[in-house]
């Protein structure tokens, strides 16, 4: 498992990477990981991802204690819903990516299946997206709303607000938003058209092909 000094250095370097190629601008966007002894890095309050210092990461101890860095981001009831309810999570990220924003406002989007089947890659890393409704950034209630999921998806989408992926490293984390995104951009730019999607044959082959979690 990967040290913490090498897990610091890579949230900041994927990090950066999605800031800079637009992906969440601002001081907008947070990440946290799992320390190989069960705490928790994460991005700091009010920073950007453009800048990140992994020697000011927010640390925390198995018992959820603040032991070293800057303050956590406010929107930590979210990422410790994806831990507690899913033993697999191991990275959570969170952006305020543009297509995927726009496509959650967008009426015919199915609440229970947020993406529509137009490639194979977002079934595969994401399986099926909740679109949860509108939160006030920060509220506690986003993270009461992946509760309720009870650990049944790794990736929810939050209204007018952003996307929310967990994974089982930080790249898988990142790797899985990324697909989340170019997946809402496809389907903004077939919007109106009767574009072919996959079939419902093709879409059960590939989640029993790579064992995708698609039921709940």
């Amino acid at each position: 498992m990967m040290g913490d000094t090498a897990l610091r250095e890579q949230i900041c370097l994927l990090a950066k990477s999605m800031f800079d190629r637009g992906l969440t601008g601002g001081s907008t966007g947070n990440i946290s990981a799992r320390t190989a002894d069960g705490g928790l890095l994460v991005s700091p309050t009010g920073t950007s991802f453009g800048r990140l210092d992994p020697g000011r990461l927010s640390h925390f101890d198995t018992a959820g204690r603040l032991i070293d860095g800057d303050p956590p981001t406010k929107e930590m009831p979210l990422h410790a819903a994806f831990y507690d309810t899913r033993s697999s999570a191991r990275a959570v990220v969170h952006l305020h990516s543009c297509h995927a924003v726009a496509w959650s406002m967008m009426p015919e989007v199915d609440p229970d299946n947020f993406l529509p089947p137009l490639t194979p890659y977002a079934i595969m890393k994401l399986g099926r997206v909740k679109l949860l409704p509108f939160f006030r950034p920060g509220d506690p209630a986003m993270g009461q709303a992946v509760r309720g999921l009870a650990g049944k998806r790794s990736a929810v989408m939050l209204a007018n607000h952003g996307p929310v992926v967990a994974g089982k490293d930080v790249e898988a984390a990142c790797n899985a938003i990324e697909e989340l995104e170019d997946t809402a951009r496809l389907a903004m730019l077939m919007r109106g058209v009767d574009a072919r999607m996959l079939s419902s044959e093709q879409i059960m082959d590939l989640v029993s092909h790579f064992d995708v979690e698609w039921e709940g």
